[in-house]
């Protein structure tokens, strides 16, 4: 097992050090998405040497823009993909088991507006003879609930699903729409914490085979015989290396990467979709919802969600194609789109411009396809391997599709192709195998006795300390030991974080960036609780443990709160920051 213990710190100029010292390797791997880090993971279990790139920060396009939900695929049973979905519910299960700290069950209702409807075109969609998006009726969702129950029941403990008539139906959900005549209940699950579990993934990889590396803001930038040469974000200084086998698993920019690699690779794999999703802060709708997630049919016919998110409500989605990866925001017709649809179950609930606290979106780096219907674009997974041709010796081997929920399946896939490249065969499974803070977890009956012990052995309040492993689980225990070292205090604009616990992210977890603090390591932004005055504090707090000038900061913090703006529509940021940066530079 591997040991949660704390270690000293690698910062990045001593992993870029040992890159400079790394030239023939036998796996590079190009994207540090769920399923690059996922094949990194797999990788280095069986004692591969694997490095990993990542051109911006870890989890931070497609694979930080899910819906939070690990789930097991229900609506794919209508397209006939039941491998997908029984494969989608063993690893939702898995993932309860091995990240109890932050993938958790989720009761969820799905309003109906009929019984018997939906089912001649929904044979249709199964035989590919229509792709047009219709409402589903109650007969029709309890056939797939029952599939779905046979599967939990295989793999998992879940609760069985039920149908509720309209009487139980208006007890519960009051506020629903008149047109909602029957309900569905049944669980699946949610993430509190998706891009910290990558992070956490890494780090696991990296403990298991020391002479891993993986590196953010290192991008690919060209490619010739068996040389690939990489460039860091920030210093411009390149790196050529000479791997035997090349992963793609760069999502939505697969292609793109291809081409790089190779300028007479022309297939096309990827044709990706938009979603859009909204955080609002509308206390009523939070009521409505009362810890449950509505998985509902709009009046197109397009599945949305809503579901309770840190005291706030989270609210998806669109599905939109794209063709630049690099240019995607939730726009404001996306915006409009969203809160119609969520009209449409509460119409008594509205939403005021200035409860939207915070947008995002990512494109899902779906499988080129000629659908009319971008819902009927399967969302399974797939490898392509591209052998060596006239322009590079090595093999590359592309990652296409994939879910969230499947990451681990989809990684182990992934590794034994490449081991099967290396003449190598698999020798450790990840299938029962803990995720970073999930290690160790106590269960209900231990938790009470745990946390007042390591509140006891710390020094720390028991509030602290429960709040501390709610954010990272048993990694805390390290954590607590770092940060009671030395004197502590809170931030002064947000007295729930602190100095030193901000410090130990930055120092410990590849933090480059103030938006990777912001976004990716900390729920502060996505739980709408960043105002002008806190980012101020935390990028003084980031800078000076980074040890960055007073003007570098300066602009940084400038450029974060306009990239703020314009990927999360958090425009009122740049109104109040700059004052309090100007107090807080230099000061921490």
């Amino acid at each position: 097992m591997l040991e949660l213990t704390e270690r000293s710190i690698r910062t990045r100029r001593d992993r870029l050090a040992q890159l400079r010292q790394r030239q023939q390797i036998p796996v590079l791997i190009v994207g540090g998405g769920i399923n690059g880090i996922s094949t990194f993971r797999e990788l280095t279990l069986q004692g591969i040497p694997a490095i990993l790139v990542e051109k911006g920060d870890w989890c931070q396009a497609a694979s930080g823009a899910l819906s939070r939900m690990i789930h097991g695929g229900l609506r794919y049973l209508e397209t006939g993909e039941f491998s997908l979905v029984k494969e989608s519910v063993m690893e939702r299960d898995r993932l309860l088991k091995n990240a109890p700290h932050y993938v958790f069950p989720l009761r969820t209702t799905v309003p109906i507006d009929n019984w018997g409807g939906g089912v001649v075109n929904a044979a249709k969609r199964f035989f590919r003879l229509s792709e047009k998006p219709t409402r589903r009726g109650a007969l029709l969702v309890k056939t797939g609930l029952s599939l779905y129950d046979l599967y939990t029941r295989q793999y998992g403990s879940m609760p069985k699903h039920a149908i509720n008539g309209e009487a139980a139906t208006r007890a519960r959900w009051p506020g629903f729409a008149d047109w909602v005549k029957y309900s569905a209940t049944y669980y699946d699950a949610w993430i509190s914490a998706p891009e910290r579990l990558g992070f956490e993934l890494i780090d696991d990889s990296e403990r298991a085979r020391p002479e891993a590396l993986a590196l953010n803001y290192l991008q690919v930038v060209s490619a010739e015989g068996n040389n690939v040469t990489l460039m860091d974000t920030f210093s411009g200084e390149r790196f050529t290396l000479r791997p035997h086998v090349v992963v793609n698993a760069t999502g939505a920019w697969i292609d793109q990467l291809n081409q790089t690699l190779s300028p007479l690779e022309t297939r096309k794999l990827i044709g990706g979709t938009k979603g859009s999703h909204l955080i609002i802060d509308n206390p009523a709708l939070l009521a409505e919802l009362d810890g449950e997630m509505v998985y509902f049919e709009n009046k197109e016919g397009r599945v949305c969600i809503m579901f309770p998110w840190y005291g706030k409500v989270l609210v998806g989605s669109t599905d939109i194609r794209v063709d630049d990866p690099d240019s995607v925001v939730c726009e404001a017709d996306e915006q409009a789109y969203i809160l119609e649809s969520l009209r449409f179950v509460f119409p008594a609930v509205h939403v005021r411009a200035e409860e939207v606290l915070y947008t995002f979106c990512g494109v899902r780096p779906l499988p080129a396809s000629d659908a009319a219907v971008n819902g009927q674009i399967s969302r399974n997974h797939s490898l392509q391997l591209l052998p060596p041709d006239s322009q590079r010796d090595f093999t590359t081997l592309c990652l296409v599709g994939g879910k969230w929920t499947t990451f681990r399946r989809f990684g182990e896939e992934a590794a034994d192709r490449v081991l099967r490249l290396l003449g190598q065969t698999r020798t450790v499974s990840s299938a029962e195998l803990a995720i970073g803070g999930g290690r160790n977890f106590p269960g209900p009956q231990r938790m009470a006795d745990w946390l007042a012990q390591l509140a006891s052995d710390s020094g720390l309040a028991l509030p602290r300390v429960t709040q501390l492993v709610q954010r990272y689980g048993t990694r805390a225990v390290p954590l607590i030991a770092a940060i009671t070292r030395t004197a502590d205090a809170p931030l002064h604009h947000h007295a729930e974080w602190s100095n030193n616990e901000l410090r130990y992210l930055i120092q410990h977890e590849h933090v480059c960036q103030l938006e990777d603090l912001l976004v990716r390591r900390t729920p502060l932004a996505i739980s709408g609780q960043l105002t002008g005055p806190l980012v101020a504090e935390i990028a003084a707090l980031l800078g000076n443990t980074l040890g960055w000038s007073e003007s570098y900061q300066q602009q940084h913090l400038r450029d974060t709160c306009s990239h703020l703006a314009r990927l999360h529509g958090l425009t009122d940021l740049t109104h109040t920051v700059f004052e309090e940066g100007a107090r807080h530079v230099g000061n921490q």
